[in-house]
């Protein structure tokens, strides 16, 4: 199997200048009015540099004409600064500037007095993520693992995920110990309300079927809010049988270690069997599951102290 850190890039980078002007006054950053009642609908993409398909995704919905029918449609093209160092020769290097986009998602972090490239970037977009109503935000993976939706904690994220009927794994889950992330930003993650944001992990960063992810999970929300035409969706999705099945996140493993380790080359979705089960260590510490039919959600390929190693979870769908 292709170690997936050395993986062929089989996705071309599209040029998203011809977007930078926009129409809000803020760089890449494009919102379309239907003039009728609706939705704020909000596409997100590259929140990390490196994660192209997104870009691909928002390129081809400009190249599509889409207009919304109802409600509002903005495209966001998120951590630009990053995304114009992407060397196909160095791929992982352009995941941020400074830090990770995706770790800002606080009051405290966006008012305080700390600088970074995507601090000023993540203020600077701050007031779109807030007016939006539904958000879907793009992103892909390391491992090649099977496309997943990231619901966050609430029923009515996890609700919009089984809308969308595919990816077929969705995860359920509270983020991170590094730093909050966009879907978890405000509103969002509140018990109550009806602010809602999921993220698609769209596939294994460089493979040609994950553009094809991002461009359908977006088509495939709009089309459930009826906001675009089935005539302009209906060619671009493809026929998916799997039933879906939900993990809801029981622990959230944080690397203690530089030493961190697995006891395998797990690339995620992977169920396993018994309690006890150890699975990785951290310097001497074995990682051990806690529960039967554990399942791995997105273990980390390079695991840096105080960063998420992989997320365990049970299926209850």
């Amino acid at each position: 199997m292709t170690d997936p850190l050395f993986a062929p890039i089989e996705l071309t980078p599209p040029d998203i200048a011809p977007y930078r002007r926009g129409n809000t006054g803020i760089d890449h950053v494009t919102s379309l009015a239907s003039g009728e009642a609706g939705p704020h609908v909000v596409l997100s993409a590259l929140v990390h540099g490196n994660e192209i398909s997104g870009a691909i995704a928002l390129d081809a919905l400009f190249r599509l004409g889409v207009r919304p029918r109802r409600g509002r449609l903005s495209l966001v093209f998120a951590n630009t600064a990053a995304y114009r160092n992407f060397d196909r020769q160095n791929p992982y290097a352009s995941r941020f500037v400074d830090e990770d986009f995706n770790r800002l998602w606080s009051p405290e972090l966006l008012d305080g007095r700390r600088d970074s490239v995507e601090l000023r970037r993540a203020r600077q977009l701050r007031p779109v993520y807030e007016s939006a109503d539904l958000l879907l935000d793009l992103h892909s993976m390391t491992a090649d693992t099977a496309p997943l939706t990231l619901c966050g904690p609430t029923g009515r994220g996890r609700d919009l995920a089984l809308g969308l009927r595919y990816p077929a794994w969705v995860v359920a889950d509270g983020g991170h110990a590094g730093g909050r992330r966009l879907i978890d930003y405000g509103a969002f993650a509140m018990a109550e309300g009806a602010r809602t944001a999921i993220l698609v992990e769209c596939g294994q960063h460089w493979r040609a079927e994950t553009a094809v992810v991002a461009l359908e999970s977006c088509l495939r929300l709009l089309l459930g809010l009826e906001m675009i035409d089935a005539d302009l969706a209906g060619p671009r999705l493809k026929p998916r049988a799997d039933p879906q099945r939900v993990v809801e996140v029981t622990e959230a493993v944080t690397a203690a270690t530089e030493h961190f380790r697995f006891t395998a080359p797990f690339v995620g979705l992977e169920v396993i069997g018994r309690a006890g089960t150890v699975i990785g260590w951290d310097g001497e510490q074995p990682l051990r599951t806690p529960h039967d039919d554990c399942v791995l959600i997105m273990p980390a390929r390079r695991v840096k102290a105080g960063q998420t190693a992989v997320r365990l979870g049970r299926l209850v769908r």
